[in-house]
């Protein structure tokens, strides 16, 4: 018995200094909810974004956690067929003692890796809150099971 609590320690203290990356900054395609019922989502074109403003899309198929933003400070890149691309995000909570969005995928985006913190995008807690109070459907349209207004992104840099 000994021997198998030995080999299980050992097996959790080696995994312990396991670097496990994430694909937090990485490049990926924003999308938007489609309104043709065979398709889940629809790429987002520069013309839909306002230029000096955050933008967030959830179902990002690039992205683990299925969230790609574009915050405001990030210029406009575009994929050769015209989509436009931003960078995988995810979730995260403010002030944990572990950063939640250090950057470690290799590809990342270089000019978002010293620039990512946990940060609110688009709405403040209590904005969210009152919006999924007042119409939960559209809400619901929106931010899907989301109730956090909390994810990584790039600061701005002004």
């Amino acid at each position: 018995m000994s021997s198998r609590l030995a080999l299980l320690v050992s097996a959790v203290l080696l995994c312990g200094g396991c670097k496990v990356n994430s694909d937090i900054g990485k490049s990926c395609q924003l999308v938007k909810k489609s309104t043709d019922p065979n398709r889940e989502s629809d790429p987002i074109y520069p013309d839909e974004l306002t230029a000096g403003q955050d933008f967030i899309s959830f179902g990002a198929l690039d992205c683990e956690d299925l969230v790609c933003v574009k915050d405001a400070d990030m210029p406009l890149e575009t994929a050769e067929d015209g989509r436009v691309l931003g960078y995988c995000s995810k979730a995260c909570v403010p002030d944990e003692l572990v950063d939640p969005c250090a950057v470690t995928d290799p590809l990342a985006i270089e000019s978002v890796k010293d620039r990512m913190s946990c940060r609110a995008l688009l709405l403040d807690q209590q904005a969210l809150d009152n919006l999924r109070q007042k119409d939960p459907a559209t809400y619901r349209s929106y931010f899907g099971d989301n109730n956090s207004p909390y994810f990584c992104a790039g600061n701005s840099t002004n």
